[in-house]
């Protein structure tokens, strides 16, 4: 994809422009001694939803679980809204507004579909010993407010038919449901979605991205992870490709397609 005009490096950011919600630096992350990402710069605009491609072992997974949190890089910096939060731990990203899911989507078996959206609350009452014994009228008010909030969202995602249902009922798309839901309950600025329609029936995939754009629309910044090329198209611009643990490149979705730098990386070289 050509660029007309003059150009600036990847991540400066002009005088007067509001920072990205995602920014991340040159970042690398190895194990046992083979790198699977290589410097991968990269920025998402607030309140976009972007989707991140790229052929299987292209890093995109790793890429998450570094943002996110859950590895440390070895090497690289990682921002949101500005803010350094290179090697942060995943709850402390929570509170930063940046939260994920992950494709397969899991559950304490023996909690109930309310009982996991209400666990997701930020600043839980229970969290502090003196609080989670004797209780005190502050602490039963926000509790309210978190089953307050609960049904909201289950009502936004039409999970209230299965509340009282324990997780290990529901279908695949109907889990990644509540792991969106248990996202929302954390009040999130960006939310990364690891394949979240993988092994999903088509319809409830369907009602899946709506709720998706329904967020875009409240102005949540969405990073998506997806094999489905007809929901990127439908759901995501710009479209960030990874390849080899690299950045290979940012456009739109149109643009993507045509890249003869993607059809290889997906394809491979004819000899």
């Amino acid at each position: 994809m050509q660029r007309i005009g003059p150009t600036r490096p990847e991540g400066v950011i002009l005088a007067g422009q509001a920072p990205p919600a995602l920014r991340v630096d040159d970042l690398r992350r190895s194990f046992y001694g083979v790198s699977v990402l290589q410097g991968i710069s990269l920025s998402i605009a607030a309140g976009s939803i972007t989707g991140l491609i790229g052929p299987n072992g292209a890093g995109k997974s790793t890429f998450f679980n570094v943002i996110s949190g859950l590895l440390r890089p070895d090497q690289g910096r990682v921002s949101l809204g500005g803010r350094n939060v290179t090697g942060m731990s995943p709850d402390r990203l929570v509170g930063c507004g940046l939260v994920r899911t992950f494709q397969l989507a899991r559950g304490f078996p023996k909690l109930s579909v309310f009982q996991h959206l209400m666990l997701y609350a930020p600043r839980q009452p229970g969290e502090h010993m003196l609080a989670a014994i004797f209780g005190s009228r502050q602490a039963r008010a926000y509790e309210a407010e978190i089953a307050e909030r609960a049904w909201s969202v289950a009502r936004r995602l039409r999970l209230g038919h299965v509340l009282d249902n324990p997780i290990t009922s529901l279908s695949g798309g109907q889990k990644q449901l509540v792991a969106i839901g248990r996202a929302l309950m954390a009040s999130p600025q960006i939310i990364l979605l690891d394949e979240p329609m993988a092994g999903v029936n088509p319809t409830l995939g369907g009602q899946i991205a709506d709720h998706l754009l329904a967020l875009h629309e409240d102005g949540i910044t969405i990073c998506l992870i997806e094999h489905d090329m007809s929901l990127i198209k439908r759901l995501c611009d710009p479209v960030i490709v990874l390849a080899e643990g690299r950045t290979l490149m940012t456009g739109s979705f149109a643009e993507v397609v045509d890249d003869p730098r993607v059809q290889e990386a997906y394809l491979g070289t004819r000899h």
